[in-house]
């Protein structure tokens, strides 16, 4: 067995883990609203759970992709349940809850300790989000047969650079964000985390819509 991994596998699985870690989905944007609320540091604990939940789901494809996906179909009615409440309550407590915007002192101030609870909040929202779990284990068959991954060396070796590409685009928009959150106004951040609160409510009914749907037998019949 060759302890040295396909060297292709570096910079692509940096590359698909910036693409996830692009604002497309609910959890992610969270994590952006994050940034601007609390600055720096607030931006890098929403990255860091969303990151390692990333990193659980492509262990578990890169330890087996097909019995993943069968575990994720045979369950996938009570995951996308638990992921549309927990998207639910999420948007819900941001929308009712009165931000408190970080000042310039405070975010200067401020460590990741101060906002270490975010990492396991959107790290639960990560693993529970069904769409995040079968995008993850598609793009993971897809590259795996692309680099061909061949041992757990490889395999390994993706998942840590998925991960250091999403920790890399956190850290880079954490930081952009801090430099520019001062240019708006407090209503304006106000309206942005409301907006963010909406739509991660309407993605958890949307699942969970989806899901009652295709319970009832309504979707088959259109």
């Amino acid at each position: 067995m060759s302890y040295i991994p396909n060297p292709l596998i570096i910079p692509i699985g940096f590359l698909v883990g910036v693409l996830l870690a692009l604002p497309i989905g609910p959890v992610n944007l969270l994590g952006l609203q994050r940034a601007v609320e609390r600055g720096f540091f607030g931006g890098i604990a929403a990255g860091l759970g969303i990151m390692a939940g990333d990193g659980i789901i492509a262990l578990g494809a890169a330890m087996g992709v097909n019995a993943i996906s069968g575990a994720i179909r045979d369950y996938r009615t009570a995951i996308q349940i638990m992921g549309g409440l927990a998207l639910i309550f999420a948007g819900a407590k941001l929308y009712f809850t009165r931000p408190h915007f970080a000042t310039a002192h405070e975010v200067e101030k401020a460590t990741l300790m101060d906002y270490i609870w975010d990492i396991p909040q959107t790290f639960l929202l990560t693993i529970t989000n069904p769409g995040a779990v079968l995008g993850l284990v598609a793009i993971f068959g897809g590259v795996s047969s692309f680099v061909e991954i061949e041992g757990y060396i490889d395999a390994l070796t993706m998942v840590a650079a998925i991960m250091g590409g999403s920790f890399a685009y956190w850290l880079v928009v954490s930081r952009l964000i801090s430099g520019i959150r001062h240019t708006l106004d407090e209503a304006r951040m106000a309206q942005l985390s409301r907006i963010a609160a909406l739509v991660l409510v309407g993605f958890g009914c949307l699942l969970i819509g989806e899901m009652a749907m295709k319970r009832t037998g309504f979707v088959t019949r259109f």
